[in-house]
C-alpha cells in the first residue's frame, strides 16, 4: 500500500464537469477553453502563448522556429545549442532531430542547475543558443546567466517543464528567454494528463510557430491578421512544414481552473520541501548521510520533487534503497534522467556527446533519487514517517 506517492492528482469536480461539458457538446478539437488558457498564461507571463499536446511538443517546436527558414534566427546544422547534462530526453532529442548540434554542460551539485562557470567555457563561435532546463523547479542565477546570454549575444530558451511558477528576482521562469516550454503531463504541477505551453515574445515568432502547430496551414495567422480572402482553398493554404500539435478542449477545460491556482500549489508545494527539508535535517543522522540542495536568496521555487543525494551510498546500493521503500510504501525514481550523457542512445549514437566529464550529473547518476512533492498541502505526521522509514532503510543498507 502506497502511503507516499511521487504524484497526487489536481483535477477536482469542477475540472472534470467542464471537461465533460465539452464532450457533450461535440466541440472536442481546439476550441473555446483552449483560447481561454492560452490568454490567461499571455497575460500571466507577458508573451504570446500557444496551447499543445505536450512538453515535449513545445520543445520541439521551440528548436523547429530556430531552424525555420522563414524565422529571423535560420539556425544551420553546424550551429550549437547548450544544454545541462541533467536532462529530459525531449530537452535534448529536438535539438539533435532539427540538425543542431548539442553541447553538454555539468550543473552544480548544490541547485542541480547548470553551472554557469563551465558554461563559459563551453561558448564557442559555434553557439548560437542555451536551452535551459529548470530542474525540479529550481533555477540557476539567472541574473548572472542573462549577462552571459547578452554578453555572446545568445538565444535563451527556458524549459519550464518542472518550474510552473517558479519565480526569480520577483519575474517568473518561462519569461526570461526568447521561447520557453511547459508541461502539464500528469505528474506535473497542473495537469490536463498530456498537454503543453510553448511561450514567445516576438510576434512573427508567434506567427510561425501558430502554422508549424497545426500543419504549416495559414488559417490562424489569416484569422490573427483578418485576412479575408474569398479563395476557396482559403482554409486550406500550407506556407511551411508544420505538425500536427494541437490540444483539445476537453483537455483545455481541465486546465481552464487550475490555471488559477499556479501560485496557490506554488506556495503549497514551497511549504511542503521546507516541511520534508526541517523534519529531515533535524534528524542528525539523515542530515550527516543526505546532500540537501538549495536554492539562490532571490529565488520563489514551486518544487517539482524533493531530491535525495545520498553521501556514502550509489549505484546498487541506492537501487536496493529505492525497492525498500516501495516496499514500505514510498515511491522513488531517479533524478530527472540523471546524466544524460551516460544513456544507452546516447553512447551508442552520439558518442561526441560523451567525451567530457561530469561530476555534477554523475554523482546524482550514482546516488540520487526523489520523492514526490505535492500540490496539496502535506500532513506533517506523513513527513515524520517517511524520515523513519529513510532513515531505517539507509541503516540497514549501509
Amino acid at each position: 500500500m502506497i502511503y507516499y506517492p511521487l504524484t497526487t492528482n489536481t483535477i477536482d469536480y469542477e475540472d472534470k464537469k467542464l471537461a465533460i461539458e465539452v464532450i457533450k457538446s461535440g466541440k472536442i478539437t481546439r476550441g473555446y477553453y483552449n483560447k481561454s488558457v492560452e490568454k490567461y498564461f499571455s497575460r500571466k507571463f507577458n508573451r504570446y502563448a500557444l496551447l499543445v499536446n505536450s512538453g515535449s511538443s513545445a520543445n520541439l517546436l521551440a528548436l523547429s522556429l530556430l531552424t525555420n527558414n522563414k524565422s529571423k534566427y535560420n539556425f544551420n546544422k553546424a550551429d550549437e545549442i547548450i544544454i545541462p547534462t541533467l536532462c529530459w530526453s525531449t530537452s535534448l532529442y529536438p535539438i539533435i532531430q532539427t540538425g543542431l548540434k548539442p553541447v553538454f554542460v555539468d550543473i552544480d551539485i548544490n541547485t542541480l542547475n547548470l553551472d554557469l562557470e563551465k558554461l563559459e567555457k563551453k561558448i564557442t563561435k559555434k553557439t548560437k543558443a542555451i536551452m535551459l532546463v529548470h530542474a525540479l523547479g529550481n533555477c540557476t542565477n539567472m541574473s548572472l546567466l542573462m549577462k552571459i546570454i547578452r554578453r555572446y549575444n545568445l538565444i535563451l530558451i527556458e524549459d519550464t517543464c518542472e518550474a510552473l511558477g517558479s519565480k526569480f528576482d520577483n519575474k517568473y521562469l518561462g519569461s526570461y528567454g526568447s521561447i520557453s516550454s511547459f508541461s502539464f503531463y500528469f505528474s506535473h504541477h497542473i495537469t490536463s494528463g498530456e498537454g503543453g505551453l510553448i511561450l514567445c515574445k516576438n510576434y512573427n515568432d508567434y506567427k510561425i510557430l501558430l502554422s508549424l502547430r497545426a500543419h504549416g496551414w495559414s488559417r490562424e495567422i489569416d484569422d490573427l491578421e483578418h485576412n479575408k480572402s474569398k479563395s476557396f482553398n482559403k482554409l486550406f493554404n500550407f506556407i511551411n512544414l508544420g505538425y500536427n500539435l494541437r490540444l483539445t478542449d476537453i483537455q483545455a477545460a481541465l486546465l481552464f481552473n487550475q490555471v488559477k491556482k499556479i501560485d496557490q500549489y506554488r506556495n503549497n508545494r514551497l511549504y511542503n520541501y521546507n516541511l520534508i527539508n526541517k523534519i529531515f535535517k533535524k534528524d542528525k543522522f539523515l542530515n550527516d548521510n543526505i546532500n540537501f540542495i538549495t536554492n539562490y536568496n532571490k529565488a520563489l521555487i514551486s518544487w517539482f520533487n524533493f531530491p535525495i543525494i545520498l553521501k556514502k551510498l550509489k549505484n546498487k546500493k541506492r537501487d536496493i534503497i529505492c525497492e525498500k521503500l516501495y516496499k514500505l510504501g514510498v515511491e522513488t525514481r531517479p533524478i530527472i534522467s540523471g546524466d544524460f550523457s551516460k544513456q544507452k542512445i546516447i553512447k551508442e549514437k552520439f558518442k561526441s556527446l560523451t567525451k567530457s566529464q561530469f561530476p555534477g550529473a554523475d554523482k546524482i547518476h550514482k546516488s540520487g533519487f526523489m520523492l514526490g512533492i505535492s500540490s496539496k498541502r502535506l500532513n506533517p505526521k506523513t513527513i515524520i514517517k517517511l524520515a523513519k522509514d529513510i532513515k531505517k532503510v539507509i541503516k540497514e543498507t549501509n
